[in-house]
């Protein structure tokens, strides 16, 4: 232990002891007394104000603050012993046991009704009530039985504000409190790196003050204060960040890609058998002129399922091939790749026949590149590329691959990027002399600080019109486990749509025994629930229960290319009646006879997931029905996020609620680089007007002094809150 002055870099063992320290390090990768600093409380409690513990999800980690109610101790039915159980209350109706094994009776003196304390454990359940099986926890209030020196830690907060940190089993947050304590004693805040302009401008506290009133703060406006302070640092890092490498890009080279009257483009427009909506013009005009310029385009494309995203990316395409260069398009799937392949040969009909009787004069090659292709296929399909034959290129992360040449890439549409690394993104570009232009397009709407974060160096295009004749879609949650007799009528009700010569999709989280892949969960661990609900396990179970009799298909993604391949066009066809799939129809595919979609296990899926998968019914003349069956408990999260899906289908609504569920750390690319996240309190979705200024502030800053070469506590505070990985991801967004 010291008591010389610590800095942000002076190893936690120094100051806790090497056992504290060690724990920290392995259980929340905490080494230094500026990682425990910044490992900020997750919320504040107070006694008498509940932390509702209704909302509580099985399976979760958690700490609550809560009052004893009753105690009972009976003996154990399979061994020797008692059990102590314990009832706590939060004040709001809800209600926790918490169970001890063996013979504790001074847990039962220990834990008297009346006392408050904090519980930490993991929530497990048992008859339909929520425990905590032996928690970790300490009491508040009266000292006595070895209690006093957790209540030093944790009384000591003044205000009753108690922090409750993001902890883990072996470290509960009344260790971590009293760690953060012992440093904050000796610690001497960093220079500040907010210029002094800034801080006077925006009214922010200095740097000093915000770390010591986050931990320990004397009151709720002291503590408002600290959290907007470092929530401004946080916003300001990734801003000034994003803006630099604009400016940056803003100065690189690129091959400008003009339209060129009476070519492909042209050609292709006159024989649409539909005009284009006023949004897919005003869109196609906005790249048209990007792709014109001599620097790269970087602009997402967004639009709902169905708005026409994909023929706006076509005819950006055949701009660029108009213009002698060739362009790529990167799908999820194999499944995609090959029906945005049949989709656009069809579109271009004899302009896509280069070299072929029948074509046009302008004509082009349209080429699938895909890892599952036969090697004859394959080596004729790479020549055709690599010669420039084939101005246009579909595939999957098999484009990616080394041997992909191509003669003159001038543009690369990625196709659902939420889907792609960052790694996967760059290789393709890298296939380019120069950088080439770059069009993201996604299906899932991004609310507008979401846009402003994570993709504030591209340029956006929203796409809100839906063509002519799509229909509505009704969704409503089956709660199989409450009533099972509505998951018997939901059955009924889908072969009543088969009857009426319509088609259905039922959806599992899982495909089945066997490896697990990137589009299934892992199984279950102790949680208390089951295994997700399996395709291959499924659809033998329908197929002789209550489907007996359909036709019934099997798709996902473990299922060699041409086996997928061939159940998907027999799907298209309507020679099977349903389909039961995972994920992997959950872009692109597009069935306008199909009505009618089952999701098994909906919680097990994400917000945007289930918006997604629903916009594969209602695609035809015909009203389409999404019914999500869980067996998730009214009142927890998971139900109250599948009623919200259920009541609208504002693709930017449910987004919002998709990041409000969300660590806001994985929208900055945490999970790409495998690292912890540095947004810690910033939220995407409630400070808003915080970024949009943080923004502002900037692009000031960086048209004045672009390099940060005038601040440099500044620019060394933005890269160690947004190091060059994260900052890659940001750039690549």
């Amino acid at each position: 232990m010291t008591s010389e002055p610590s800095t942000v870099d002076t190893p936690l063992k120094k100051l806790v002891g090497e056992r504290t320290a060690k724990a920290l390090a392995s259980h929340l990768d905490l080494h230094t007394a500026g990682d425990l600093i910044y490992h900020f409380p997750r919320r504040y409690d107070e006694r008498g104000e509940h932390t509702d513990i209704r909302s509580l999800d099985v399976g979760e980690q958690v700490t609550v603050l809560a009052q004893v109610q009753r105690t009972a101790v009976r003996p154990m039915r399979q061994r020797r012993g008692n059990l102590l159980e314990v009832t706590v209350g939060d004040g709001s109706g809800g209600v926790l046991t918490l169970t001890f094994f063996g013979n504790q009776a001074w847990r039962e003196r220990e834990l008297r009704p009346g006392r408050w304390g904090l519980f930490a454990g993991k929530v497990t359940e048992f008859r339909g009530k929520r425990q905590l099986n032996g928690p970790e926890y300490v009491l508040l209030g009266e000292g006595g039985d070895g209690e006093a020196a957790a209540n030093e830690e944790v009384e000591e907060f003044a205000g009753a504000l108690i922090p409750v940190y993001p902890a883990a089993a072996a470290v509960p947050t009344w260790v971590i409190a009293r760690c953060v304590r012992v440093v904050l004693d000796t610690f001497a805040p960093p220079e500040d790196p907010l210029p002094a302009t800034v801080r006077a401008t925006r009214n922010l506290a200095d740097i000093g003050t915000a770390l010591r009133e986050i931990h320990r703060p004397s009151s709720k406006e002291a503590l408002y204060r600290a959290r907007r302070r470092l929530k401004w640092d946080e916003a300001f890092a990734v801003q000034l960040t994003l803006v630099q490498r604009k400016h940056r890009a803003a100065a690189w080279p690129a091959k400008a890609r003009p339209a060129r009257p009476g070519g492909l483009l042209d050609a292709f427009d006159a024989r649409l058998p539909y005009e284009l909506t006023s949004g897919q013009q005003v869109v196609g005009r906005e790249i048209a002129a990007d792709l014109a310029t001599a620097h790269p385009m970087h602009r997402l494309l967004q639009g709902e399922v169905g708005s026409g995203k994909t023929l706006v990316a076509l005819r950006a395409m055949l701009q660029v091939v108009d213009a002698g260069g060739q362009a790529a398009l990167l799908a999820p799937t194999e499944v995609l790749a090959a029906q945005h392949h049949r989709g656009i040969v069809e579109l271009l009909g004899p302009l896509a026949q280069a070299g072929e009787l029948g074509a046009a004069d302008d004509a082009t090659r349209v080429e699938l590149v895909t890892g599952s292709l036969g090697a004859a296929a394959r080596r004729r399909a790479l020549a055709e590329v690599a010669e420039g034959r084939a101005g246009i290129v579909l595939g999957t992360h098999a484009l990616l691959y080394e041997g992909v040449d191509f003669q003159d890439l001038g543009l690369v549409v990625v196709d659902e990027q939420h889907r792609f690394g960052v790694e996967q993104r760059d290789a393709l570009r890298a296939k380019a002399d120069q950088p080439p232009h770059v069009l993201v397009m996604t299906a899932t709407p991004i609310p507008r600080t979401v846009a402003m974060t994570v993709y504030g160096d591209l340029e956006t295009s929203t796409l809100s019109q839906l063509p002519q004749g799509r229909s509505p879609i009704a969704s409503h949650v089956v709660p199989a486990a409450d009533k099972p007799a509505f998951l018997d009528r939901a059955w009924r009700r889908l072969r009543e749509e088969v009857g009426k010569g319509h088609q259905a999709y039922v959806v599992c989280p899982r495909i089945g025994e066997g490896p697990v892949s990137d589009e299934e969960p892992p199984r279950e661990d102790d949680n208390g629930r089951r295994p997700p609900l399996a395709v291959t396990e499924v659809a033998p179970l329908l197929a002789e229960g209550p489907l007996h009799g359909l036709r019934i298909g099997v798709l996902h993604g473990r299922l060699p290319a041409d086996e997928k391949d061939a159940v998907m066009r027999a799907f298209a066809a309507g020679d099977l009646d349903v389909l039961v799939a995972t994920t992997v129809v959950e872009v692109g595919v597009n069935v306008p006879n199909a009505t009618m979609m089952i999701v098994l296990d909906a919680d097990r899926f994400g917000v945007s997931q289930l918006h997604q998968l629903r916009g594969r019914v209602g695609r035809g003349s015909a009203a389409g029905l999404c019914l999500l069956v869980t067996e998730a408990m009214e009142g927890s999260s998971a139900r109250e996020r599948l009623d919200a899906v259920a009541s609208t289908t504002d693709g930017f609504k449910l987004a919002e609620l998709d990041l409000e569920q969300r660590r806001e750390g994985d929208v900055l690319g945490a999970t790409q680089s495998g690292r912890r996240s540095h947004l810690r309190l910033l939220s995407l979705l409630r400070d808003t007007e915080l970024i949009r200024d943080a923004r502002a502030e900037a692009i000031a800053l960086v048209e004045e002094d672009p390099e940060l070469e005038r601040h440099p506590a500044l620019a060394a505070s933005v890269a160690a809150l947004v190091d060059e990985e994260r900052a890659e991801y940001l750039e690549k967004g």
